[in-house]
């Protein structure tokens, strides 16, 4: 299994409101390695969409510190081990919009090459859309029910989640279930033994993503 830590990740907020909390899991190898998680005082007003999805109101999360006070952290996360997410255009695109670039950091697709990059990500979306292409939906909470994952998700959200954020839509609970497909991963059967680079290529949404990072086979 990889000696790498992957940080699986998931924001709630929009380009409107900023980063409003943030859930991460670190796993090495299958074992959670650590979670972080909190709530983020908004830059600008949460609409009342966003608001009745993730439940997080102006007041409740006026009183944290805001999101750019985790640059340590998050750059940290990122020098360690590759970010991970479910749909990453949307984690990558609220990460950089605080911070364009992390600091140098391991390519992780090149040996012993570095990139001022947050990428190259393991996305699950892109994972399960490729290795199973006739799924009807690749939603998060889909996919876990789909593969029997709901008893496991609910008893890493009693363990990690902060009270009365244990369900989706709340940060944390949304990258352990991510972490949680991302694991089944290396039992499938079809897929071999995997390797990090093998998710990195992989996870690029395009085929021409994937031809310029080094196409690899699926199976």
């Amino acid at each position: 299994m990889f000696s790498t830590p992957i940080h699986v990740i998931d924001f709630e907020g929009s380009r409107q409101s900023g980063v409003v909390e943030y859930g991460v899991v670190t796993l090495h190898g299958e074992q959670i390695e650590a979670t972080y998680s909190r709530l983020c005082a908004p830059v600008g007003t949460i609409s009342d969409r966003d608001r009745l999805q993730h439940g997080i109101s102006e007041e409740l999360a006026a009183q944290e510190a805001r999101f750019d006070t985790e640059w340590e952290l998050f750059a940290g996360l990122r020098e360690s081990g590759p970010l991970c997410a479910h749909n990453v255009a949307v984690e990558d695109g609220l990460l950089r919009n605080v911070w364009p670039y992390p600091r140098s950091s391991p390519d992780f697709l090149d040996e012993g090459q570095t990139t001022a990059s947050w990428g190259p990500w393991v996305d699950t979306l892109q994972l399960y859309r490729r290795i199973y292409p006739q799924l009807v939906s690749y939603k998060l909470g889909d996919l876990i029910q789909l593969f029997d994952l709901e008893a496991a998700l609910a008893e890493l959200a009693g363990l990690y989640c902060p009270e009365k954020r244990g369900r989706y839509h709340c940060a944390l609970y949304d990258a352990l279930a991510s972490a949680l497909l991302l694991r089944r991963l290396y039992h499938e059967p079809d897929l071999g033994e995997l390797t990090l680079r093998w998710l990195l290529v992989n996870s690029a949404a395009s085929t021409a993503s994937r031809d310029a990072l080094g196409q690899q086979d699926l199976f």
